[in-house]
């Protein structure tokens, strides 16, 4: 075993294990929220399997580090490396933690993918659907609609961040995520159909009345924990100590977020006698547990940064390479000045997730809303797919170096 692993590092690429890393735990959150969402345990299995994954390649990212530093200056610049790497390792615990509800209890009744700024959602191909027979790489998902295909069910088989030459097929059940507002276009070109909520039974009604504060809370607190994550990404990539001291903020809200949740269960579970109540409350819990765990990984990311540690070029390399990339990009187009976000639909025309947009006048608006209008100077941080780069640099006039 000693030898199998010496020949591994002696062919370890550090450059490519933070690639993997990186974006194995973006593909475990979205995963994992599909599991719960849909009360799916066999999607778990795969998220546990990434953990897994996750746990090997940190372990050897370790001693790979340690065999790379030659000097004092090294070892500083691979402790930042290590401290990210194992932030990673953290986020995709966390979403393994919440996969695990899946196994043991529906929460589905308490969950609204209205609430989530970015949702999970599956649908069947049908006969009349403009997906069947086309390759993901032709359908452009990401770009055209703003959603990632995360996996597809064709019969009893799972095929888990499915190939860009995968050809869909009648009847595969595909799971994706992207924006909530893009989510009726995009189940009307895979069904043929006009999308529709699907309704909720009687007494899954009253329930939602009576904890409607908590599943908006849950939904709040996820939203905020894939915002940190994006958030502290975009501060070590572009070095920015602003970015990162709101990350800081941010996880300080998400405590006090947690805290005003335990409570608010608590509450709810006075009168409550039977036990399958009981345990979708834990399971509400634990998804928001989950979630603080994210925003501190995030902190521990943007931690770089406030502590001033120097990271080595093969981190922003990795950056550069990975399925989700950070950009940063400045609004010169004359014609979109005035026009809010939700005019340009930049989520659903490029797959790209605006986090924060730095003001000429220096002010920084994080987490935009659909409302926020773009002017002339605005500097926009977002992350998203590589393919949507060149449709956001046609969008905002910004023609980069």
């Amino acid at each position: 075993m000693a030898d199998e692993l010496k020949d591994e590092i002696t062919t370890f690429n550090a450059k490519d294990v933070l690639v993997d890393m990186k974006d194995i735990a973006g593909s475990m959150l979205d995963l994992a929220y599909s599991a719960v969402l849909y009360s799916n345990p066999e999607i778990t299995k795969e998220v546990f399997k990434s953990e897994e994954k996750m746990h090997s390649l940190l372990y050897k990212l370790r001693i790979s580090t340690m065999l790379g530093a030659r000097n004092l200056e090294d070892a500083i610049e691979f402790a930042g490396i290590l401290q990210i790497a194992s932030a990673a390792e953290k986020i995709s615990n966390a979403a393994s933690d919440i996969a695990k509800i899946a196994t043991s209890v529906d929460i589905t009744g308490y969950l609204d993918r209205e609430d989530f700024e970015e949702a999970v959602v599956n649908v069947k191909i049908t006969p009349t659907s403009v997906f069947k027979g086309k390759t993901l790489k032709g359908l452009k998902l990401e770009t055209e609609a703003g959603m990632r295909v995360l996996a597809i069910k064709r019969g009893p088989k799972w095929i888990y961040s499915p190939d860009k030459d995968e050809r869909l097929r009648l009847d595969d059940l595909i799971i994706t995520s992207g924006p909530t507002e893009g989510i009726p276009a995009f189940c009307k070109m895979a069904t043929g159909k006009e999308y529709k909520e699907k309704e909720k039974e009687k007494g899954e009604i009253v329930r939602r009345r009576i904890t409607e504060e908590i599943a908006d809370l849950i939904a709040d607190m996820k939203n905020m924990s894939e915002l940190m994550v994006g958030l502290s990404y975009s501060a070590v990539t572009f070095y920015n100590k602003e970015i990162a001291k709101e990350v800081r903020d941010l996880e300080e809200s998400m405590d006090r977020m947690k805290e005003e949740l335990e409570i608010l269960v608590i509450e709810a579970a006075r009168g409550v006698t039977k036990r399958s109540n009981f345990d979708e409350f834990r399971g509400l819990l634990h998804v928001a547990v989950s979630s603080e765990v994210i925003s501190d990984a995030a902190y521990e990311i943007a931690d770089v940064v406030l502590r001033d540690i120097r990271l080595h070029p093969v981190f922003l390399a990795s950056i550069e390479e990975s399925d989700e990339i950070i950009l940063k990009m400045a609004v010169k187009n004359a014609t979109i000045f005035g026009k809010t976000l939700k005019e340009l639909k930049i989520e659903t025309r490029t797959g790209m997730f605006i986090l924060a947009i730095h003001r000429k006048e220096g002010e920084w608006v994080y987490n935009p809303s659909g409302s926020v209008e773009l002017g002339h100077g605005d500097l926009l941080i977002m992350r998203g797919p590589r393919e949507g780069e060149d449709r956001m640099r046609e969008i905002c006039g910004d023609e980069g170096e």
